[in-house]
């Protein structure tokens, strides 16, 4: 028993020393607590085709790059996270993170870039699962951006640990990781923010909320 306290201690003083450890637990529970609420979501017909709807309209959407990075660096979509930000508002941030959440899912199948598990869970579930944080802000503009700034965060997390190599000699992985995530990231959500000027967003989500309250 005490060998075993003994190695548990040392592993656990190796995770804590060791930031990219660290950083991948942190994701491992993020995950873990997401699977968890999850459980707890009352699914109904409506619902259910309503998140399909907003994941094939992500797909649809993202089907249109304005710019794809070589290497997995990742690519521009013409506002393929609006329908996620969208169900977020209507049904809440619980909803939204499912649906970001299937959504990454299902592009890891339809359109995989590959290196390790941990990459995988840094490249796609976690990043586009976050988009429905934007459901807890009232403000559209400020909740697309606080969504994808998360997303943001877990893409340039993964391109400095598995994507590194890929930088150009005497460039830092960490510049080179910020640089390329930032510019597609950044790109996208100027997208956002554009057609959300243009949508009747507020339109949208009253009359779909309304049609919840009245069925």
């Amino acid at each position: 028993m005490s060998n075993f306290l003994a190695n548990l201690s040392e592993n656990i003083k190796i995770i804590f020393s060791n930031p990219i450890s660290l950083i991948i637990l942190l994701g491992l529970v993020i995950l873990l607590i997401a699977v968890i609420k999850f459980k707890s979501i009352k699914f109904s017909p409506k619902l259910i085709s309503r998140i399909g709807i907003a994941i094939a309209l992500a797909f649809i959407l993202d089907i249109f790059k304005i710019y794809r990075f070589p290497n997995g660096g990742g690519s521009i979509s013409l506002g393929s996270m609006i329908p996620l930000m969208l169900i977020s508002y209507i049904y809440g941030p619980l909803i939204g993170l499912f649906s970001g959440f299937l959504f990454g899912i299902f592009k890891l199948i339809f359109d995989p870039y590959i290196l390790n598990p941990i990459q995988v869970l840094f490249d796609y579930p976690l990043p586009f699962m976050m988009i429905g944080v934007s459901g807890v802000f009232k403000n559209k503009y400020l909740g697309i951006t606080i969504g994808m700034l998360l997303r943001f965060i877990f893409h340039f997390i993964s391109g400095i640990i598995f994507f590194g190599s890929y930088a150009p000699e005497g460039i830092s992985p960490i510049f080179y990781s910020f640089a390329v995530n930032g510019f597609a990231i950044g790109g996208e959500l100027l997208i956002c923010l554009c057609l959300l000027a243009f949508l009747p967003i507020e339109y949208l989500v009253k009359s779909l909320k309304l049609n919840i309250l009245s069925t």
